[in-house]
């Protein structure tokens, strides 16, 4: 892969649907750790409990059986054929987490879909590839027919948050793709929507 880091663009970027069929791509992009601590994109999927108690296997048992029902998890980005990124969206009511959130709660009864989760490949992280990621889903969901998008990023107060902290996406990522802000919760958190 001879891409230069630094002048990546979403013309570099094949974006596709998670599937049966390029499974083990999002394995090889999560490796042995699933993405962040054993999640493998299941934190918001589950309640607390749930999580911890099938963190690594189970949790990548419970996304292996979401994506063998044909359920819609989220979107990877290639370069040429290697998986670089990754971005999680579904229905909001497929999110546990965020349907019992208090802090999260719905604004209105509008049906969207939330994008909840990014993870990207260690070489990829700090050059825009977030941007890049939200743009990707943003032409899913008009592809789709999808009328609503809405995020929960983080609002981080610092160039030096480890990546860890902001697997949810930061806020300028989404206002540069034309999300607005509907919600701040503190100083921390978020919630913004797209009208598509």
């Amino acid at each position: 892969m001879d891409t230069n880091l630094t002048a990546l663009t979403y013309t570099d970027l094949n974006f596709q649907e998670l599937t049966v069929n390029n499974w083990f791509q999002f394995e090889k992009l999560m490796g042995d750790k699933g993405g962040c601590g054993g999640c493998w994109c299941m934190a918001f999927r589950l309640t607390t409990n749930e999580f911890n108690e099938y963190k690594y296997e189970g949790n990548r048992l419970k996304m292996h059986s979401l994506v063998n029902e044909g359920k819609s998890v989220g979107l990877l980005a290639f370069i040429e054929k290697e998986p670089i990124g990754w971005i999680a969206l579904a229905p909001r009511e497929d999110y546990l987490k965020i349907e019992k959130s208090r802090s999260l709660k719905r604004i209105d009864d509008k049906p969207v879909w939330s994008i909840t989760c990014f993870f990207i490949g260690k070489e990829f992280r700090r050059v825009g590839l977030s941007k890049l990621l939200i743009k990707g889903a943003i032409d899913f969901a008009r592809s789709k027919g999808i009328k609503t998008l809405e995020a929960y990023p983080s609002l981080p107060n610092d160039n030096k948050v480890p990546p860890a902290f902001l697997w949810v996406g930061i806020l300028s990522a989404f206002l540069s793709n034309g999300f607005e802000v509907v919600k701040q919760n503190g100083k921390s958190r978020a919630i913004v929507r797209l009208d598509i």
